[in-house]
């Protein structure tokens, strides 16, 4: 049986990924990596076994780090057995439908402190094992070690979001052309080179060899430069950096292949400081990588740039222990970074801690470390001063405590506090974390950090991103932004203008479709969606444009969901729904998990009064996610409009958790006063007001439900503060009136 089940997940022959040396956008052809090493073999030697060299190769016994001696490895009662046939390597695991089965390992991915190993199977496809290789252990390890994942989870080493083609290629190999098919969902993905190259860098060199080669014959050097697609500048740190973010920022791919030597939002979107990736002063939290927390630092607006501290070819830091800090960080200044003021810095005087101790190493303190896929340590980049106060108020966390582990942040605060002898400075962190939570009294301080130009650009770019929900403060703050001098900036202010009639949109955004940057341009296009005419052709001239680049992108990227997802929203905007309705089910179609898709689905079936299917999709989703609570929240909204009222409470009561909107709680408050439970329907609107006390419709369903059980005072005061709220309404006047009225007459 495990020999037939090989047989049928072994892919066609020449169907996985393979070399092939195309040209980029500027029409310039990759070259073989080894004609750069006659030229610049110092380089190539100390690239040569670096972890770029090492992304990923072939499985051979001289690049396999693990054990396939017959080792067994058991993992939620699965027990996988890695074995060799050979100079082939394979392992016994559980395979797609459940059962065991052998699959052949062809490929590694990475070197150290991990490596991983890759199985071809039909479609193109290079699907990543979880069971990895500790280098330091010398061991295996699951990456997901408290979870059982069933073989029908996207997320299970079989499905989709563990495919290399999809996930991990395009910064593991150089030039890599993912070359996806929606229609058949195969791939056939190719490379200039298997692993990270010099041209993955520096960009084609078919130009550059040429001309190096004249001029090496005895020729002239040319007189415009060496040909270079991607050179680099001493004096402009930017294209250094826009070279390295791509692989090391978390981000959406926005062209199928990214041009070199190009700003990086042409080709990519970064992820703002959103919640569930980054603490609300922006530490790292999940796996973003470098880029996030570096364009936040104090050393990225002074010109830092990567290769100051990182050799670019080894890979390694330029010194060891704090030598790379006291480069600038020194008692005589730096030329070319004035901005650290001289000064002993590796001393007790600044650190506060015994030299030679962990705490006397700066990375320690500024530079804390969070560990993924189990084994593997990366330091925040933003080059923070720690800060304790913050953890108190927001529960981020600080290298204080994460080494002294017995102590609290009350004492970390107050020994910082200390050392300064000056109350800690203000922190975008308290703002953006008031933002996440929604709170209505947040706009205006959000609107001043949009608006600061001495914050970094993604921090502005963030809370554009939380206003977006809170009104005209938003909107205002959007309008504001459009011309600023960074383009994740004015990306993020254009979605802020969606709350605005079409004619308006169109007058206001008509000019960001033409802007440099294709990142602003495809969202300009997003927002005006409902101005096109036809299948992505617009009204004409820039709005054309634009919408042909949005689609591209979404065609680029056809093989994740939420590319679908966009052109369903897109298509729907337009009042096409039945494609709309296309494109969601296509989105399903390749992760039945992906939620967003699934509320979208439902929606829109809503919309068209298919109200049985649509809550077949939300009960579809819950069978998949449980404890999703928007989805019950749908779900119990859905089960309202149906007048199935007490299947309604119940969905609503699973989607009323602690954490909860206030919208939720609001709408599970209405459904428990129809349903006359008058003291758990005040409760819930009670804890609605809680976590949004400036939104009118929950003040004034209080003010009714107390109104109705004659609790005249009280109703009052929930009128008043409606009347407060919306003061030009005659609406809140009236009520408050009619209250006053019936108070008076009940003491009579």
């Amino acid at each position: 049986m495990a020999a037939a089940l090989a047989t049928a997940c072994a892919p066609p022959a020449g169907d996985g990924p393979r070399l092939s040396r195309g040209v980029d956008a500027s029409g310039v052809a990759y070259v073989a990596d080894a004609d750069c090493s006659g030229c610049h073999r110092p380089q190539f030697d100390a690239w040569t076994g670096s972890h770029h060299d090492l992304a990923m190769q072939e499985a051979t016994p001289d690049t396999v780090l693990g054990d396939f001696d017959d080792a067994a490895f058991t993992h939620h009662g699965v027990t996988s057995r890695f074995f060799r046939r050979g100079d082939r390597f394979f392992v016994n695991t559980e395979g797609p439908d459940g059962a065991p089965a052998d699959f052949e390992l062809t490929h590694t991915l990475g070197v150290e402190p991990l490596q991983q190993y890759l199985a071809p199977f039909p479609g193109g496809r290079l699907q990543s094992l979880p069971i990895a290789w500790d280098t330091a252990r010398n061991g295996w390890f699951h990456l997901y070690p408290d979870e059982r994942i069933e073989p029908d989870d996207p997320l299970h080493w079989t499905g989709r979001h563990q495919t290399w083609n999809l996930q991990c290629a395009a910064c593991h190999s150089t030039d890599l052309r993912k070359r996806y098919d929606a229609e058949s969902d195969t791939y056939e993905t190719t490379w200039a080179e298997i692993d990270v190259g010099c041209q993955a860098c520096h960009g084609p060199g078919e130009r550059h060899v040429a001309l190096a080669g004249a001029a090496a014959d005895g020729g002239a050097a040319p007189s415009g430069g060496w040909g270079l697609v991607a050179p680099f500048s001493i004096d402009d740190p930017s294209p250094e950096l826009e070279a390295c973010a791509p692989c090391h920022a978390r981000r959406e791919a926005l062209t199928p292949v990214a041009a070199h030597g190009g700003p990086l939002l042409d080709d990519f979107l970064p992820a703002r400081l959103v919640e569930g990736l980054y603490h609300p002063d922006g530490q790292i939290l999940d796996e973003v990588y470098v880029y996030g927390s570096f364009v936040q630092s104090r050393m990225h607006a002074a010109g830092v740039r990567c290769t100051n501290c990182h050799d670019p070819h080894r890979l390694r830091l330029r010194a060891g222990g704090n030598a790379v800090c006291t480069q600038c960080h020194r008692e005589r200044p730096v030329e070319r970074f004035p901005m650290p003021a001289p000064g002993r810095y590796d001393t007790p005087a600044h650190h506060h801690h015994e030299t030679g101790s962990p705490g006397a190493q700066c990375v320690n303190c500024h530079m804390p470390d969070r560990t993924y896929m189990q084994v593997d340590p990366r330091r925040d980049h933003s080059f923070r001063v720690p800060r304790p106060d913050l953890s108190e108020a927001l529960g981020s966390p600080n290298p204080c405590t994460g080494c002294h582990e017995d102590r609290g942040d009350a004492w970390a605060a107050a020994a910082v506090a200390g050392w300064s002898g000056a109350p800690p400075p203000t922190h975008f962190a308290r703002t953006l974390a008031a933002g996440r939570t929604g709170d209505r009294a947040a706009a205006p301080d959000l609107a001043a950090l949009a608006a600061d130009p001495d914050q970094p650009a993604i921090v502005r770019a963030t809370a554009l991103d939380l206003l977006r929900p809170l009104g005209q403060t938003g909107i205002n703050a959007a309008r504001d932004a459009l011309n600023d001098p960074d383009p994740l900036v004015r990306a993020t202010a254009v979605g802020g203008l969606e709350p605005l009639p079409l004619p308006t949109r169109r007058a206001v955004l008509d000019p960001l479709l033409a802007d440099p940057l294709r990142a602003v341009r495809v969202e300009a296009a997003r927002v005006l969606a409902e101005a096109w005419s036809g299948d992505g052709a617009a009204a004409g001239g820039a709005l054309a444009a634009a919408a042909a680049e949005f689609l591209d992108v979404q065609t680029g990227v056809a093989d994740m969901a939420p590319a679908r997802l966009g052109r369903g929203v897109v298509r729907q905007r337009q009042g096409a729904r039945h494609e709309a309705e296309a494109e969601y089910r296509a989105a399903l179609a390749l992760d039945p998990r992906f939620t967003p898709a699934r509320f979208n689905l439902a929606n829109l079936l809503n919309a068209l009064e298919r109200n049985p299917e649509a809550e077949t999709v939300l009960r579809q989703g819950i069978d998949y996610a449980p404890d999703e609570t928007e989805l019950h929240y749908s779900l119990g909204l859905l089960l309202a409009e149906e007048g199935r009222l007490a299947e309604a409470v119940e969905s609503l009561a699973r989607a009323a958790v602690p954490t909860a909107r206030a919208r939720v709680h609001y709408n599970y408050g209405l459904a428990l006063q129809q349903a006359g439970r008058l003291d758990q329907a005040e409760a819930a609107l009670r804890a609605a007001r809680r976590r949004d006390d400036r939104d009118p419709d929950v003040v004034l369903a209080l003010a009714r439900l107390l109104m109705d059980q004659q609790r005249w005072d009280e109703a009052g005061e929930f009128a008043s503060a409606l009347v407060r709220l919306v003061p030009t309404a005659p609406g809140p006047q009236r009520l408050l009136n009619e209250i006053q009225i019936g108070a008076r007459r009940s003491r009579r």
